[in-house]
């Protein structure tokens, strides 16, 4: 591991002028949107707020292949996702990341003895920080919001590492000051470092799994655990979760571990050591790797999901599981929890988005809107409508989330009605209604209670914003579970058939013989009959999963499709984005809603700012020939806090794009 400058200079593109001109010959990529209007007012991306790779050299894997220095040292880090991590600096004036002017110069005074260097360091101090990874190389900047252009030329830190690349960061929160910081990262071979970015003469920095002998496998994503200050967890692509205490040594031999709690498809092991010794514990969950995990906001509540498809919610402290979702398929790649700790969102391989009620254990409704995987999901506080306190961030009990009935029964005042148009377009074809269209006569205003709103990123390198209302929260639940009983009807059907069938062959001296190879048959190709068969049948199923687990693991999905846990697309409502543009020529891995913007990256390394409606500085925007700045603006209120009394007036009907690029869906 090394720290220091990029490297060297760059090679010259090979001249192209006496090439076959159909070699030559490169398709233009398409326009990317630099701005989208939804119904508060219009989002622009701040052009010189952008934060990046400051030399674009051979050391970055896509400018490697550009300059035709491909490589096993370009390569490295090439499949590894762009990650971003910000920190609120403690005591800060201004939480939205932007910076302030010192005291006594806010309205232009001052006294002139205040040095340029000291004015611009007192900035500074008030600037919330930003961590990501490009390839192998680490970069910590000062985050100068919507008012200030980024610095590349300034980095607290960067570092350049060797053999291995970073995966995933997270500063901790809770033990961070203006002049410290614990950051956690973890790398591709299994390592995990922490360091403290901010007192590079210190040189503070810890190893943990350094000889890997703890998991040999690649760090998927770590956080701190709240309430816990010198804890953090870490997840792997083993499929296991280790606790850490940043206190204690990691052990020198292989440790031994005891089964300390047991679950359904999980199981938590600790250390078997004389003196208390990393990892604290160790969580073994589902099958395959653990893409993603997620705290709820009070800290009680986690939520993990994995390449098996599965959305598993544990009672952290308690290591208990509250409720299982599964996908409708493939794999699921990332999570958020609503403000509420109500929902959690959810997206993957099936390039939906789906809402899990946890409080009721069901599919609230799924989105569809990307055409390739969906890397990153999250919910927006600052414009989600939450009236009721008692589900604000903090207060939510466990006890609270497990009573279905106590959470159904919690009625929410309702704030005054936003306008005649819904504001996700919601499907309503599998229950035979239909919204703006079909129906004659006026219709009814929409009454709008609690509101969520949900960002998504993609593969398809596109940004889709979603509006989750009480309209869907409420839609018809009980159709659902109506429809869900009828899925039971081929059953009886086949039993009509072979009675027939049995009618239809009694004259027929074979039909014994041929009742009997039906009826075995049949036997044989019933899933129920492979749950509750004789005990043979059990027996050969049992074989049957020791010798093929992927045929186990079929039927697994096939018994749970058509039940609350994975609902069929017909049951469940479906609903279009309120917004949807290509931000991007590489797929999306980054969504973060701050509270004058939202936060976007990509895998070529770029990561954007974009102000929200009546935020941001113009100063900040390429005046080209397509800028945003040409734009009208919607009256929209400036949303200084999380907005509760509803929208603007805008009324502009979302677009979409004709045209999308589907990025590399492969994970390395």
């Amino acid at each position: 591991m090394q720290t220091g400058s990029l490297l060297g200079h760059t090679t010259s593109l090979p001249s192209t002028s006496n090439a076959d001109p159909s070699c030559a010959y490169s398709p233009p990529k398409e326009e990317l949107k630099t701005h989208f209007i939804t119904r508060e007012g219009v989002y622009r991306i701040m052009t010189l707020a952008e934060y990046s790779k400051p030399m674009r050299g051979p050391g970055n894997p896509v400018a490697a292949q550009a300059t035709g220095t491909i490589g096993a040292a370009a390569n490295l880090g090439a499949g590894a996702p762009v990650r971003v991590s910000f920190l609120v600096v403690p005591n800060c004036s201004n939480a939205a990341g932007t910076p302030s002017l010192p005291t006594g110069l806010e309205n232009g005074g001052g006294d002139g003895s205040r040095s340029q260097d000291n004015f611009e360091h007192d900035i500074l101090a008030n600037c919330d920080r930003i961590c990501f990874n490009i390839g192998r190389e680490l970069y910590v900047y000062y985050y100068r919001g919507t008012e200030c252009a980024s610095d590349l030329s300034k980095p607290i830190d960067k570092r350049v590492y060797k053999g291995t690349f970073p995966t995933s960061h997270q500063f901790n929160a809770e033990t961070a000051t203006s002049t410290s910081c614990n950051l956690i990262i973890g790398f591709s071979a299994g390592q995990i470092q922490l360091i403290d970015p901010f007192q590079k003469e210190y040189a503070v920095s810890r190893l943990y799994n350094e000889e890997r002998i703890i998991d040999k496998t690649a760090v998927t994503c770590l956080k701190w655990v709240p309430g816990q200050p010198t804890h953090f967890l870490v997840a792997h692509t083993s499929g296991c979760m280790y606790l850490y205490n940043e206190e204690l040594q990691c052990p020198q031999t292989p440790p031994s571990y005891q089964v300390f709690k047991q679950g359904d498809r999980f199981t938590i092991f600790t250390c078997k050591a004389k003196s208390s010794k990393n990892p604290v514990f160790k969580w073994q969950i589902g099958q395959g790797s653990i893409t993603q995990f997620a705290f709820s906001h009070d800290g009680q509540m986690l939520g993990v999901v994995g390449h098996d498809g599965y959305l598993r919610v544990f009672n952290y402290h308690h290591m208990e599981l509250i409720c299982v979702m599964k996908s409708y398929f493939g794999g699921l790649l990332c999570l958020s929890w609503s403000p509420d700790n109500k929902l959690i969102a959810t997206g993957g391989e099936d390039d939906l988005l789906t809402v899990y009620s946890v409080a009721e254990k069901r599919v609230i409704c799924r989105g569809q809107g990307h055409k390739s995987w969906v890397s990153q999901v999250a919910f927006d506080p600052y414009t989600s409508v939450i009236e009721d306190e008692s589900y604000l961030p903090g207060q939510t009990s466990p006890a609270e989330l497990e009573d279905d009935a106590a959470a159904l029964s919690t009625s929410m005042p309702r704030p005054a009605p936003v306008g005649q148009q819904s504001f996700s377009r919601l499907s309503f074809a599998s229950f035979g209604t239909s919204i703006g269209g079909g129906v004659s006569g006026p219709q009814p205003m929409p009454q709008i209670g609690t509101f969520y709103r949900i960002g998504s990123v993609g593969h398809d390198t596109q940004l889709c914003l979603w509006d989750i209302t009480d309209e869907v929260l409420k839609s018809n639940y009980t159709v659902q579970r109506h429809r869900n009983s009828t899925v039971i009807a081929p059953t009886t059907t086949d039993s009509s058939t072979a009675k027939s069938d049995k009618m239809s062959d009694s004259g027929n001296n074979t039909a014994p013989k041929e009742k009997k190879k039906n009826r075995l048959h049949r036997r044989g190709l019933s899933i129920a009959a492979k749950l509750t068969g004789s005990g043979g049948d059990r027996w050969l199923r049992n074989r049957e999963a020791n010798v093929n687990p992927a045929k186990a693991q079929a039927i697994e999905e096939a018994r749970l499709l058509g039940t609350k846990c994975c609902p069929r697309l017909e049951e469940v409502p479906m609903i279009e984005p309120l917004v949807c543009k290509k931000i991007s020529h590489e797929r999306l891995t980054v969504l973060e809603f701050r509270r004058d913007c939202l936060v976007t990256a990509c895998q070529e390394g770029f990561i954007c700012t974009w102000a929200r409606p009546g935020k941001g500085s113009i100063s900040l925007v390429k005046r080209e020939g397509s800028s945003p700045a040409n734009v009208p603006t919607i009256p929209a209120p400036i949303p200084h806090e999380p907005l509760s009394n509803g929208y603007g007036v805008g009324t502009q009907q979302p677009y979409y794009t004709s045209a999308y690029w589907r990025g590399d869906t492969s994970i390395k």
